[in-house]
């Protein structure tokens, strides 16, 4: 990554970072938001016609637009967490990747244990993670590297 350290009077240093870096950031969230959102839509929905899973509350924009909130959250997660940790785990990757596909697939599995979330919306989650992390973990490693 392109920047450099700046002394200031108090004697913090200040990364700036370069703006071809800071559209490669911009372009990574937004990649992976779009993976991250694309990918289960596309999963429930496969799911829905095939089993008959209806959207919660019974209104799809009000639905997908709280979808698109949580899945920009983690997309700004997915990718600042990576940049954090990066540096000493630039080759591990998927090991990044496996830690975020078993949290959430436990969060699955969790909510098929309590009411108002069936093991086939749980099943489409999983089926949905299994495929946007690692595609998300692909972007990532290709767009912020050093």
């Amino acid at each position: 990554m392109h920047r450099k350290a700046c002394a200031t009077a108090s004697g913090y240093h200040i990364a700036v970072v370069s703006p071809g870096v800071l559209m490669n950031l911009a372009f990574s969230v937004l990649l992976v938001f779009a993976v991250f959102l694309a990918v289960p839509i596309l999963v429930y929905g496969a799911f829905s016609a095939a089993l008959g899973i209806e959207v919660p509350g019974g209104n799809p924009v009000t639905f997908l637009s709280g979808v698109a909130v949580s899945k920009l959250g983690t997309a700004i997660a997915f990718v600042g967490l990576w940049l954090m940790v990066r540096y000493d785990q630039v080759d591990r990757i998927w090991t990044y990747v496996f830690f975020w596909w078993l949290m959430y697939v436990l969060g699955e599995i969790g909510q098929a244990i309590g009411p108002d979330y069936s093991w086939a919306e749980a099943l489409a989650g999983i089926i949905s993670e299994s495929i946007y992390l690692p595609l998300a973990g692909l972007i990532v490693a290709r767009l912020l590297r050093d």
